[in-house]
C-alpha cells in the first residue's frame, strides 16, 4: 500500500506498485477526470501534474510518486469556483466531443503557471496535447482570455 498525495489530500492506494498512475486514479480511486487516451504518453488525455510540472500519467508508475504533490483535474477548482482557465474554457465554448479537455486544461493551467502571459509560440511549444475535433484555434483564444483574466 502507498500513500499518495493527490489534491492536497492523502490517499492509500492498495495496487501494485507499477501499476500506471492514470489506472490508480480512475479504478482505484474512482476520479475519472483524467482520460485515458492512447496509453504511450502522446495524446496528452491522462495530463496530471506532479510536483506542478504536466505529465502524462498513463506511463507513470505508482511507486515513482510517493511523497510528491499530484493534482488532478478535480482539484484545480476553488471549491465550486472554476480557476480562469476552465472559465475561459466555457465561455468560449472550447470543447466538442469533450474527450481530450481536461488533459487540456491541465496542460494549459501548468503553461499559465509558468508563463502569466503566453504568446502563440509559448502556446504552440506548451501545448502537445492532441484533440481530435481539432479545437486548437478555441484553446488558443481560451488560453489569452485566461491570461487576460
Amino acid at each position: 500500500m502507498a500513500v499518495l498525495n493527490i489534491n492536497g489530500k492523502s490517499v492509500d492506494a492498495k495496487v501494485d506498485p507499477r501499476t500506471p498512475l492514470l489506472w490508480v486514479l480512475r479504478d482505484t480511486l474512482g476520479m475519472t477526470g483524467t482520460k485515458y487516451g492512447c496509453g504511450i504518453a502522446q495524446c496528452g488525455a491522462c495530463t496530471v501534474h506532479i510536483d506542478g510540472v504536466p505529465t502524462r500519467s498513463c506511463q507513470v508508475p505508482m511507486n515513482s510518486v510517493g511523497g510528491r504533490k499530484i493534482t488532478t483535474i478535480e482539484g484545480i477548482a476553488d471549491g465550486d469556483k472554476l480557476n480562469k482557465i476552465q472559465a475561459a474554457w466555457v465561455a468560449l465554448d472550447v470543447p466538442q466531443c469533450g474527450y481530450c479537455q481536461s488533459g487540456m486544461i491541465m496542460a494549459a493551467t501548468a503553461l499559465l503557471a509558468a508563463k502569466p502571459n503566453p504568446t502563440d509560440a509559448d502556446i504552440d511549444a506548451a501545448m502537445t496535447n492532441i484533440c481530435r475535433c481539432g479545437t486548437y484555434k478555441q484553446i488558443r483564444e481560451a488560453i489569452h482570455a485566461a491570461a487576460k483574466a
